[in-house]
């Protein structure tokens, strides 16, 4: 069943609106499981100006959700009440050298375009993105990382929205990185990025990005419909090892299934809904604990209502 439709009451709300904004936009379409209800609106802001105005003149009592390439999450069958916002375009999505070896991109940005920038530009230490599925948004909350580098090693600075319409930056000290998390309020919306790179060989940086592909393609169903990874590794184990020792790898509720490739990975398999893939997640949570006694906490993001 659709939501109410709100847009009217926005667009009277915020008449200089110059992004779009839709009503009972399916989410399936927007996320790499291919599974989840709709938005009650969605909507691309046309800049960080649009988007600031538009979240000063949002009602409080109407829930914001942030989404970006849809790599790290699961949309609920319900849907998603009230507005999602989805960044795009040049205004999001652009890279921009500036001086001292620093690279400002926006938070669309996919994690892999800035790798490839930073080569382009002869820039070290920012290849570990070429193994992240996502964007710089999510990179930027997560304090995402890979193959030996994290977020926290290469930001300088971060700019964001607030919930109230506030444009504000965000020094490294400020976002309060620690493993796969930033203390930034979460009604934060970052817009943009500043990046730290040192010179390099290009040779040798593409040499490492190939090596980031290979070991990707060889170790993850990245060809699947898949999430990226599911769990944090607790403190003292990895999360992989505990689902294969607790029998869960090829796991299998209604379409969802624990690859049998890497079974920190979810896949849907044709025909899932998100309660099976959720729920998959939740029996493995249980078998673990079950089995060894460590808790595994969600990394993939979970939004919306049960159907």
């Amino acid at each position: 069943m659709p939501f109410p439709d709100i847009t009217p009451a926005l667009h009277a709300a915020a008449p200089e609106l110059r992004g779009r904004l839709v009503a009972n936009q399916e989410m399936a379409g927007l996320t790499w499981f291919r599974v989840g209800g709709p938005a009650q609106v969605l909507f691309t802001p046309a800049d960080e100006a649009d988007l600031a105005y538009f979240l000063s003149r949002l009602p409080a009592e109407i829930p914001v959700t942030v989404v970006g390439l849809g790599s790290n999450l699961i949309v609920r069958d319900g849907g998603i009440p009230g507005v999602v916002i989805r960044l795009g375009g040049k205004a999001f999505g652009e890279i921009v050298r500036e001086e001292g070896d620093r690279l400002r991109a926006g938070t669309a940005t996919p994690d892999v375009k800035l790798a490839r920038a930073a080569a382009d530009a002869s820039l070290d230490g920012l290849a570990f993105y070429r193994g992240i599925p996502g964007c710089i948004g999510g990179a930027l909350r997560m304090n995402a990382g890979a193959h030996g580098g994290e977020t926290t090693d290469v930001l300088v600075e971060a700019r964001g929205v607030t919930r109230a319409g506030e444009i504000v930056t965000f020094s490294h000290a400020d976002m309060g990185f620690s493993y796969r998390n930033s203390t930034v309020p979460s009604d934060v919306i970052f817009t943009s990025a500043l990046f730290q790179g040192r010179p390099g060989d290009q040779a040798a940086i593409l040499a490492e990005m190939d090596r980031v592909t290979s070991a990707r393609e060889a170790a993850q169903p990245i060809k699947e419909r898949t999430g990226g990874s599911t769990f944090k590794n607790p403190e003292g184990g990895k999360a992989w090892q505990l689902i294969d020792a607790a029998g869960c790898r090829g796991l299998r509720i209604g379409g969802a299934q624990v690859s049998e490739m890497h079974c920190n990975f979810l896949i849907n398999t044709g025909g899932a809904s998100a309660a099976d893939i959720e729920g998959l997640g939740e029996e493995v949570r249980r078998r673990v604990k079950d089995n060894s006694g460590y808790e595994l906490h969600w990394e993939i993001k979970r939004f919306g209502v049960a159907a």
